[in-house]
């Protein structure tokens, strides 16, 4: 199974399961189409991690690593629910 990963501009040029938006500025409409799609896939992600990071949740946790990996991936889905 091949796991897709959205990532910047910095990345262009990496192996196929990165996406990276386009560059330049006198884009086609479907590149420019892409770049809005993939600006809203990574936007979640990072609300996520900001959400993670600003209340400090991970610091304040007392429990297994198999516990906080859990906790973690359920940030995004419940972040991701209440929008």
């Amino acid at each position: 199974m091949e796991l897709k990963c959205w990532a910047d501009k910095a990345y262009q040029g990496a192996d196929r399961p990165i996406r990276v938006p386009f560059r330049g500025r006198r884009l086609k409409r479907w590149k420019r189409r892409h770049n809005s799609t993939h600006a809203k896939i990574r936007s979640l992600g990072k609300h996520a991690m900001a959400t993670l990071k600003g209340r400090r949740v991970l610091l304040k946790l007392r429990c297994g690593t198999n516990r906080i990996t859990d906790l973690a991936k359920a940030v995004p889905v419940l972040h991701r629910a209440s929008t």
